[in-house]
């Protein structure tokens, strides 16, 4: 499974990269603060949607502190997609945050 810091993804956000960023965190968790541009589909959701998703197209997944993440990382891939986990998840991140 690929992998990258919260701190080298906040640097590709910061230096304006057009990036697919998955938050697979609850709704609560969610509310607290996500990265800007980031799409939430909570874990339990993501079986369900991943028809929404394109599989031609790099996502970073984020959860909490990266176990969720991992587990959607492992979904995706296991249909056909090249997912990037966040490994320290938002608990890691110093960016900025947007509020739900």
């Amino acid at each position: 499974m690929k992998t990258i810091t919260a701190a080298e993804l906040q640097q590709k956000v910061e230096a304006g990269e057009k990036l697919n960023i998955i938050d697979v965190r609850e709704s609560d968790e969610v509310a607290a603060g996500m990265i800007p541009g980031a799409q939430h589909i909570v874990l339990g959701e993501l079986p369900g949607r991943t028809g929404e998703l394109d599989s031609s197209t790099e996502y970073y997944v984020v959860c909490h502190a990266g176990g969720r993440s991992a587990k959607a990382c492992e979904h995706l891939a296991s249909n056909g997609f090249s997912p990037i986990n966040v490994e320290g998840g938002m608990s890691s991140w110093r960016g900025e945050t947007v509020y739900g």
